[in-house]
């Protein structure tokens, strides 16, 4: 029924495509939800269990910020939501309960400009997707009609991004998820990376990531500009755990 509550917002998500002149994807999903929800920008990122996967899409600056902060840190709400399979909900990362259980992830993404961080795991039945995740500047709990829209925002990104990974690459510049070539390069380059570190340390995958995720921590660095080093041997990896920067393969 197109009066209903998923019609208005699939009319939402179609109207966010047809204005970027693209075909729907979980992207418009994302992009439609920040005004809707009355939240200050989101991401898409992919997932699988308990771990955080590539970003895929974001809506800004801090919603990459955010999104990598996780990936690098390995806690925050987008993993736990992964994990647990339900929505995580921090309306205030600067209350002493949140740095309690973000002890890593809350300060930083305090300083990075989030007051608040909403995630919500994109399932459909036994199928997860990744995780959508939203972002206010300031505190401030999500009302319960904002929290049914989020939901309701959340699956429409899970079908569609469902739907998308059986297809080829969409127009010209983005994945058949909306994915932004930029982004695709960066998830490109970590693989790449990560697979040149168990070579290099003959260990296997996770290993390797958990490696490549260490030192990009401890040395304040994003991941993918990390990674991109790695590929192009500016950066290599030693067999103690220890990266050596602006050292030849």
């Amino acid at each position: 029924m197109t009066g209903s509550r998923p019609g208005r917002i699939w009319g939402l998500v179609a109207a966010q495509a047809a204005d970027r002149g693209g075909r729907v994807s979980a992207a418009d999903a994302c992009a439609a939800a920040v005004a809707a929800v009355d939240v200050t920008g989101a991401w898409l990122s992919t997932a699988s269990g308990t771990e955080a996967g590539h970003v895929i899409r974001v809506t800004n600056a801090v919603s990459e910020q955010l999104a990598e902060l996780q990936l690098t840190l390995g806690e925050g709400p987008s993993l736990d939501a992964a994990g647990s399979g339900g929505p995580v909900l921090a309306s205030d990362l600067g209350a002493r309960e949140t740095a309690g259980r973000w002890p890593a992830f809350a300060p930083a993404a305090w300083q990075a400009g989030a007051g608040a961080v909403f995630a919500f795991p994109l399932r459909i039945g036994g199928i997860r997707a990744g995780v959508m995740g939203l972002y206010r500047d300031s505190p401030g709990r999500l009302s319960d009609y904002q929290l049914g829209d989020a939901l309701i925002f959340a699956d429409t990104a899970a079908l569609l991004l469902i739907d998308a990974s059986g297809q080829s690459a969409g127009e010209a510049g983005t994945s058949p998820a909306g994915q932004p070539a930029d982004l695709a390069l960066h998830r490109a380059e970590i693989d790449q990376a990560t697979g040149m570190l168990t070579e290099q340390l003959g260990v296997g995958i996770t290993e390797a990531f958990v490696r490549l995720r260490a030192y990009a921590y401890a040395h304040d660095r994003r991941l993918g500009d990390l990674a991109g080093d790695i590929v192009a041997r500016r950066v290599r990896l030693r067999p103690d755990p220890g990266l050596s920067p602006d050292s030849p393969v």
